[in-house]
């Protein structure tokens, strides 16, 4: 199945890049229907023109978008539509959840006559609002190909990966270099502060180097100034997908000790109470030791 732009969609997760993306599909002349478990996030989407979503009404969008903060909340908000699912229709989930936890979902929705597409996204906030993102799509080839038109309003490429779970297998190993990476910017601007360099000039001094990248580029400046507003990326969230790699990694008894480590440098940063702040404060905690 195809959709085009008088598909219905229902959109469910309204944080910080669900809220981005749908506001895209509105601007886009989709027809889109929002629902968060905290309703006030709603009221800017709904403000451009979204309608308020009834969970029991799911059945009458062809389409379902979904952008959850981990396993427990996407189980959670699958059980509540689950009953309400109609066959033929087509579950996008944008996500970033472990491998088993996706391949189970897609499984529940596959004895509802729904496919399941795991969609996971990279490229931020940022990539939210300019729909320059990136997807990792796992599932049915026919089905993703159907959602391009969704698809190219959100992202500048979308990668088949393969089965079910092989886009968030793929994410997880993203997320692993990312998290993985931000800890060691965070050692560099810190040691660089130490050593008489002015931070500030980090990011344009290495652009284009081989250090460099979009991550040095936008965690670096922030570290450097501790400015830590807006929040781009949760500490939490860079933990818990830093924690599916180390899981995924330990299915096959494959040794990753460097996430190891940085996954403890993030957990105890979180436990510190920063897990929902900006992950450029990781330089704070680097500092502190």
């Amino acid at each position: 199945m195809s959709f085009d732009r008088h598909s219905k969609i229902a959109f469910l997760g309204i944080g910080l890049m669900g809220s981005r993306m749908a506001g895209r599909l509105i601007q886009a002349g989709f027809e889109v229907a929002v629902w968060n478990r905290t309703a006030s996030a709603c009221n800017e989407l709904l403000d451009m023109g979204a309608s308020a979503l009834q969970l029991q009404q799911i059945g009458q969008y062809p389409v379902i978008l979904t952008c959850l903060a981990d396993d427990q909340a996407a189980a959670a908000v699958y059980a509540q539509i689950e009953p309400h699912l109609q066959a033929g229709q087509v579950i996008a989930d944008f996500s970033s959840l472990s491998v088993a936890q996706t391949q189970q979902l897609a499984a529940q929705a596959a004895s509802r006559q729904t496919t399941w597409i795991d969609s996971p996204i990279s490229g931020g906030t940022a990539g939210a609002e300019q729909g320059t993102l990136v997807i990792f799509a796992g599932g049915d080839a026919q089905a993703i190909d159907g959602l391009a038109l969704i698809y190219n309003v959100l992202s500048q490429r979308v990668t088949r990966m393969g089965a079910t779970g092989a886009g968030q297998a793929t994410k997880i190993c993203n997320q692993l270099i990312v998290a993985a990476n931000s800890a060691l910017i965070a050692e560099a601007v810190a040691l660089a502060g130490k050593a008489g360099v002015d931070t500030r000039l980090l990011a344009p001094a290495l652009a284009g180097g081989f250090a460099d990248s979009k991550p040095f580029q936008i965690l670096a400046p922030r570290m450097a100034a501790h400015s830590f507003e807006p929040v781009q990326w949760k500490v939490q969230t860079l933990s818990k997908d830093l924690n599916n790699a180390v899981q995924l990694a330990a299915e096959f008894a494959l040794q990753i000790p460097v996430a190891q480590q940085a996954l403890r440098q993030l957990q105890a940063h979180q436990a510190s109470g920063f897990s929902e702040k900006d992950l450029a404060t990781v330089i704070q905690h680097v500092e502190a030791q």
